[in-house]
């Protein structure tokens, strides 16, 4: 039997896991989202990609296009790795000004800013992580290097993921804001620049709440206060280990923004008192769609988690994007103000997919057990209990669990504002659940293996104890 008709057999059983909203490579290994970028009304989405086979390496940025957000078709990889050179994480813009100069008459360039990760072959840089461009005048099919690579460069091993965004200060005239981690200093490095090309240090930030792993992937945007006149800044970084429940994490933290230095409103509250985006197992290295002028802050994370990412039991392809979420901020009963996410999910996109939209009395001295099943005996039991005030997801009979020891797990996510009912939707899509409750104000996304699709939902109450 050839490689090829083990691969096609692998791919036939595992259909069924396959997503049909959440986005998979066709047949490789995918992680990060990046550049993500509206540009003249589609939608891209770049991806960490190792364009040889389905695990980690070989690092490059696959592409994705879509006109809705739900609906993506992969397109050839963007930015290909070199014998010198890995194609890490960063972002991409829509540069309308031209600052940088590469577009000619009546052209826009889209721009690209990611971290080189320099290879042992290379004669000057090997061993370390710098920022550098390439961009694309046909609308991000082709992309061209910069010849002047890299554009910025600190002499360290660990600097990386740049998410740049167009800042208008006060000024009159604005300039590009780049925030990047020096990762294992679980650092947030800030900068300035007219033209993409040479920066100025503005400020850092951090170590700040949960530091029990690396700081990866962050991004910064303001963000409005839901029902009022207010905006904060919102500050994400993602963690790999130390996430709350357990490897990779995404946390957030609110505050201000100047121009120049970030300051979160409650500094220094260490790992017990951080904000995490999502509670589950399976959501990491969310950012932020740039290009988008209606007011939506959109995101897209990995659902993956770095522990057992390269040993998932699906084949030729591995790994998935979230669901697109919209952000915005709610003032809580508690006085503060807390991320909020609902999905990207339009009803004439949610062909394919189990949607479950749920609202249970919050009696305190009953629980309510949402299980989640199909034709085979696999399930996944959430349970919310309104008098704890948590929303607990157990994995643990969903299926294959048995291909790493850290994926069989129970995990627990607070309630926040809870009154007479607890509103709950639930998403199954292929191998990737996610959960939003209370508003959006407590979601818990995983990824499972069934059997048999699971495509059905049973409610049942139980006496809280």
């Amino acid at each position: 039997m050839t490689d090829t008709t083990v691969d096609r057999a692998q791919d036939r059983a595992t259909a069924h896991l396959r997503p049909a909203a959440h986005f998979t490579a066709r047949d490789t290994w995918l992680n990060d989202p990046n550049g993500l970028v509206l540009h003249d009304g589609t939608w891209h989405l770049f991806f960490q990609n190792n364009p040889h086979g389905a695990t980690h390496g070989n690092m490059s940025w696959g592409h994705a296009t879509s006109d809705d957000l739900v609906s993506w078709t992969e397109q050839p990889v963007a930015i290909r790795h070199t014998a010198t050179e890995e194609i890490f994480s960063g972002s991409a813009v829509v540069d309308e000004k031209n600052t940088a100069g590469f577009a000619g008459p009546g052209q826009t360039a889209l721009v690209a800013v990611y971290t080189s990760a320099y290879r042992p072959a290379h004669p000057t840089l090997a061993g370390r992580q710098a920022q550098s461009l390439a961009y694309s005048l046909d609308d991000g099919r082709t992309w061209t290097r910069y010849a002047g690579n890299p554009v910025l460069d600190r002499g360290s091993a660990d600097f990386r993921d740049p998410k740049v965004f167009w800042y208008d200060g006060e000024d009159g005239e604005g300039h590009w804001v780049m925030v990047a981690v020096e990762a294992t200093d679980r650092q947030v490095v800030m900068y300035r620049s007219a033209d993409l090309k040479h920066w100025e240090h503005l400020s850092t930030f951090g170590p700040a709440h949960a530091t029990g792993g690396v700081w990866e992937c962050p991004d910064l945007f303001p963000l409005p206060v839901r029902g009022t006149r207010r905006t904060r800044w919102v500050m994400i970084v993602s963690l790999n280990p130390g996430g709350v429940a357990g490897g990779s994490g995404a946390q957030y933290f609110v505050g201000d923004f100047d121009g120049t230095t970030f300051t979160p409103e409650r500094p220094g509250d260490g790992p017990h008192g951080a904000d995490w985006l999502d509670h589950g197992r399976d959501y990491y290295a969310p950012v932020s769609f740039n290009g988008v002028s209606d007011g939506r802050r959109l995101t897209v994370g990995w659902a993956s988690n770095w522990d057992y990412a390269n040993e998932t039991p699906t084949s030729p392809w591995r790994s998935t994007m979230s669901l697109a979420r919209e952000l915005t901020l709610v003032r809580t009963s508690d006085g503060r103000d807390r991320v909020a996410q609902r999905p990207v999910l339009p009803e004439e996109a949610r062909e394919g997919l189990s949607v479950h939209e749920l609202r249970l009395p919050a009696d305190g001295r009953r629980r309510h057990e949402i299980v989640l099943h199909g034709d085979g005996p696999d399930e996944v039991v959430l349970t919310v209990d309104a008098a704890a005030r948590t929303l607990v997801s157990d994995r643990r009979r969903s299926g294959d669990t048995a291909f790493h020891p850290a994926f069989p797990s129970v995990d627990t996510a607070p309630l926040h504002d809870v009154g007479e009912t607890v509103d709950v939707t639930v998403v199954v899509d292929g191998c990737v659940l996610e959960v939003y409750a209370c508003g959006g104000l407590t979601t818990l996304t995983q990824v499972v293996f069934p059997t048999a699709p699971l495509t059905q939902v049973a409610v049942r109450e139980t006496t809280a104890g």
